[in-house]
This record gives C-alpha cells, structure tokens and sequence, in this order.
C-alpha cells in the first residue's frame, strides 16, 4: 500500500525561497520514492526534468497564474506553453477567484480553457479552486466549469491562502465532477492518516511537502 500511496503524491515544494540545490533533492527524493510528481515553480521546471527525465514514471509539475490566479487568460497561456517547453506534464493552474465570485462564469471558463488548450496533447491540466475562499456554491460552480473546459482534475488549494484541503471539499468535488475527472487534495496533508482519509473521500492525487513523512506513517512538519 505504501508505494500505491507513493504514486499518488505529488512531491511539492512551492516556497518562493526554494534554491537549486532544494529542487535536485526534491527530485531525487521523487525517484527513490516514485512519487507521481515533483510540483515546483516554473523557474525550475527544467532543472527537475534533468533529473527526471531517465525516470519517466515521476512526472515534471509546475503551477500557472500561482498563487493568486489573478493574471489574464493570455498569460497563462504563455505560461503554460514555456513550462511545457521546459520539460513540464502536469500543469496546476489557479482560476481567476475574484471572476468566479462576481458571477463571471464565461471569463472563468475561458480562462481555464486558455490552460487546457495550451496543454493539450502535452500535458494534464488540474484547475486550482482555491476552496477556502469559496461557498459551496462556487466550489460547486468552479467543478462545473473545469470539467466544461475540459480540465484532468480538479484541485482544492495553492496552500497560501490560508485553508488547505479538506475530507467535506473533497467530498463535494468528487461528486460535482464524477468518477471520470481527477481530484487533488493538497494543503496541509502531512500525514497518513490524513492522506487516506482525503482518498477514501474520493481524492485520485495528493499534493505534499510531506510526502515522505506521508509514505512513511510518521507526522511531517510541511506547510503544503
């Protein structure tokens, strides 16, 4: 069961003070431990796919529009083009919050399109909602459109706006998007007993900065 739990999580470290020298240990760690994937900023897409790229099951993940969400469609699309170029095939985008707030469902839509399109045939797309800044209503709203646009998963949390994911969002996901779509709990996920309880919900992925603490059935000191 330990390396099945392995190969649900995504290795992350996403800390705007991340060095080199943190990113090549991150994804060696991803190959001992064959974790899904290594989930960084863009800036070190390539230094991960140097790595990883004689280890083809440990996929390159990186972020677009992270953490706000708040560039436009065109950026994102640029983004998501150059983290592909760059070795990347997992994309976690985070939607426009404040358009889906206001009612905006074409420009939500259209935003995370702008990321699948660009991903297409390259990459999975999973579409950061950004729950903890939501009602019921907008995460609902927010499955719905990520699923229209045609998006892998769908996602809870970028972890820096101060809720990670929870077993009742995952819960509501799930059944928003069905058994077909992908769901991605990451957020303050830093132990076992908290991954299981995020899979049973009906999470297919984990995103962890203590992915190995997670693996190995002890407490991780991870923020993410």
């Amino acid at each position: 069961m330990t390396s099945e739990l392995a190969r649900m999580i995504d290795h992350t470290l996403l800390k705007p003070d991340t060095t080199k020298e943190q990113v090549i240990i991150l994804a060696n760690e991803a190959k001992e431990y064959s974790f899904a994937s290594v989930c960084i900023n863009p800036a070190w897409v390539n230094t991960a796919y140097e790595i990883l790229k004689e280890s083809p099951d440990v996929k390159v993940c990186t972020v677009i529009g992270f953490p706000l969400g708040a560039s436009t469609p065109e950026v994102k699309t640029f983004e998501t083009k150059n983290a592909i170029e760059n070795g990347a095939t997992e994309v976690d985008m985070v939607i426009n919050i404040g358009a889906l707030k206001d009612g905006e469902n074409d420009l939500v839509l259209r935003d995370i399109e702008a990321v699948v399109n660009a991903a297409k045939g390259k990459a999975l797309t999973k579409v950061i909602i950004e729950t903890s800044l939501l009602s019921d209503e907008e995460k609902i709203r927010a499955c719905e459109l990520s699923v229209k646009a045609g998006a892998d998963f769908v996602k809870t949390s970028t972890g820096f706006s101060g809720g990670g994911a929870t077993v009742e969002d995952i819960k509501l996901m799930r059944k928003t998007v069905g058994p077909n779509i992908g769901v991605k709990a990451s957020g303050g996920v830093r132990d076992r007993e908290t991954a299981d309880a995020m899979i049973k919900a009906g999470a297919t992925r984990i995103g962890a900065s203590s992915g190995i603490a997670i693996v190995q059935g002890v407490k991780g000191e991870g923020d993410y």
